[in-house]
């Protein structure tokens, strides 16, 4: 008897392999639009909503160039090491789990491909196989909000800091999924730092929001053509981008005008924080964690 999968008509075989490939294919045409509206429409209506990451890589770039030449650094959940090229007068440890494959569950944004292929430490960031008081510095970047104990991971974190030794912190106040499943938390307010890192026996130094309530809603209305086209048929990506291109960049363009009138509104709502702080020595510290 023949198998059911050379049957003619049959939800096997063949028949499962073009129904999967002319969904596969699908999928990549959706894409394909989503990056070519991206950008098309992403440079238009002045900057406003396209300073989120930029706007960290210079705050990073900048506190990293003055811890001094030699201290030792971990880079907690650091990926795919991007950071790195910053820390080239430092003595560089990378860490991460290691689980993320750049395509996850497939729900949400998602990379695509991901090499963590330069590790110098692969293990969970709540048990991190290093002495108390091990590095001069640690930097930790949007990392928090996919780890499903983020507090935990701060406590651990924190250990690994000699005395007067700093933490660079970033993670999003509100964000989409991304990363998932490896996505846990949306984001962390200010407060949820100075708490914990106060508890933890550290002094804030410098905490910057990064972007506004208009910045952010500028961000996502420039997303709005992508997240169509990925969702959506050929016909409605397009369609999509031309009603963005006629009806959005006003709104964009007024928004941009608004951001600058730095009116408080980070407090509301922002891309994130950026927190620098420093452990405090033994003899001034009263809080222990």
């Amino acid at each position: 008897m023949r198998a059911a999968s050379s049957c003619p008509g049959s939800t096997n075989g063949r028949g499962l392999r073009n129904n999967l490939a002319r969904s596969d294919a699908g999928k990549k045409n959706s894409m394909t639009i989503a990056r070519s509206l991206w950008k098309a429409f992403g440079g238009l209506g002045g900057s406003a909503g396209t300073r989120n990451r930029s706007s960290r890589v210079d705050w990073l770039s900048s506190t990293l160039r003055h811890i001094p030449g030699g201290s030792r650094i971990l880079d907690a959940g650091c990926g795919e090491q991007q950071f790195k090229p910053f820390c080239s007068h430092l003595s560089y440890v990378g860490q991460d789990f290691a689980q993320y494959d750049g395509k996850g569950d497939g729900k949400g944004l998602q990379t695509g491909t991901w090499d963590q292929s330069r590790l110098d430490i692969v293990c969970d960031i709540t048990a991190i196989p290093e002495l108390d008081g091990s590095f001069d510095a640690v930097m930790c970047t949007e990392v928090l909000e996919h780890v499903p104990d983020p507090v935990a991971a701060l406590e651990e974190l924190c250990r690994l800091v000699k005395p007067n030794g700093q933490m660079i912190l970033t993670a999003p106040f509100c964000s989409l999924s991304h990363y998932a499943p490896f996505h846990f938390s949306t984001g962390f307010n200010r407060y949820w730092y100075e708490w914990h890192l106060n508890r933890l026996g550290y002094d804030i130094v410098d905490l910057q929001q990064n972007g506004s309530f208009f910045e952010y809603l500028a961000q996502e209305i420039r997303r709005t053509p992508m997240v169509a086209a990925r969702n959506s048929s050929k016909a409605a990506g397009y369609i999509c981008g031309a009603a963005f291109a006629l009806l959005s960049l006003p709104l964009i363009l007024l928004l941009g005008a608004l951001s600058r009138q730095n009116d408080g509104t980070a407090d509301l709502l922002c891309f994130g924080y950026h927190v620098l702080a420093q452990r405090r020595s033994p003899e001034c510290s009263g809080v222990t964690a």
